[in-house]
């Protein structure tokens, strides 16, 4: 009975074996699972850098298929108006025009940087909506107050170390160091020239800016900023652009020593094209290689003359 009983039992008892390929098999699904997972993760966020950078890199072509630029009887208004402002410091007419000329024309979107708020500043806006406007201005108050009432307006402080009473010995200085700190081609964020702005936001210098105009800051009287540091950098970032060719810059009030003596030295007679009124002045400068040392091509006597003779209307 034991014995059947045995028989029993072990007919009835079922072995089961696990062959350890079935186990492999399981493991070796999972990883190329996972490794199927991981090509697309990686491919996805490649596509996604590519097309960021692609858009960071070219907003010139793509702003240029979609934004139409301002119709020229709108400017004329906009113009017209500004001009006839009863605003004590204010433009004249044929000022106004010579910059909305400049903008109407410049590549779309249009880089401008002005230097000082002024009564003009939402013009400029205006004329350049399809671009970029940036303002810098030298009261930081009056910087956060303006940028509160028009939050589309980009407005920078930036703190003004010279003074006008001293313009002699920031020339001399920069003309020592014009193979050094004060070289026309350089990055100006690094700058330890005594002229040079380098405490704006670091992207504003990698931007290749198309026009500069400078109004500011003050330059009443020996103790006020004076616009020696502004007219230097509006001269290298215009020679330091990476691509594009020449940049239209500004200079406003050009009756003062000031303006006229640092444009002629920074921004040169011979790229002086007009001078409106004895009160704006206009020039055209081309960018340089990086091994320039010199901010003129023609000799200071000679730049000089030429200035003149622009001013007077020749």
């Amino acid at each position: 009975m034991k014995s059947n009983n045995n028989n029993n039992g072990n007919g009835n008892t079922k072995l089961i074996l696990l062959h350890p390929y079935i186990q492999k098999q399981g493991t070796s699904n999972r990883v190329w699972l996972l490794a199927v997972l991981t090509f697309f993760t990686v491919a996805f966020l490649l596509t996604l850098i590519y097309t960021r950078d692609a858009l960071v890199r070219s907003p010139r072509s793509s702003m240029r298929s979609v934004v139409p630029p301002l119709p020229t009887s709108v400017i004329s208004t906009l113009v017209h108006y500004a001009s006839r402002s009863n605003e004590s410091f204010h433009m004249t007419h044929p000022e106004l025009k010579s910059i909305s000329d400049v903008l109407r024309k410049c590549s779309h979107p249009c880089n401008f940087l002005v230097f000082g708020l002024t009564h003009e500043t939402l013009l400029w806006k205006a004329l350049n909506y399809h671009g970029r406007t940036v303002v810098v201005e030298e009261n930081r108050y009056y910087a956060a107050y303006f940028e509160e009432l028009h939050p589309d307006i980009d407005v920078f402080d930036v703190q003004y170390t010279s003074r006008a009473g001293e313009m002699d010995e920031l020339l001399a200085s920069a003309r020592e160091l014009a193979r050094q700190e004060c070289r026309p081609v350089q990055n100006l964020l690094f700058s330890e020239c005594r002229l040079a702005i380098n405490d704006l936001p670091n992207h504003m210098y990698d931007v290749d800016w198309d026009v500069i105009l400078v109004d500011g800051p003050r330059g009443e009287g020996a103790e006020a900023p004076g616009r020696m540091m502004s007219i230097f950098t509006a001269g290298v970032l215009a020679r330091s652009k990476k691509v594009g060719g020449k940049t239209h810059v500004f200079v406003h009030d050009y009756y003062r020593d000031v303006e006229q003596i640092c444009g002629d030295e920074f921004l040169c007679g011979e790229n002086l094209v007009e001078a409106i009124n004895g009160m704006l002045a206009h020039f055209v400068v081309e960018r340089m290689e990086k091994d320039s040392f010199q901010f003129c091509r023609e000799q200071n006597g000679t730049a000089a003359a030429a200035a003149a003779a622009a001013r007077s209307g020749l």
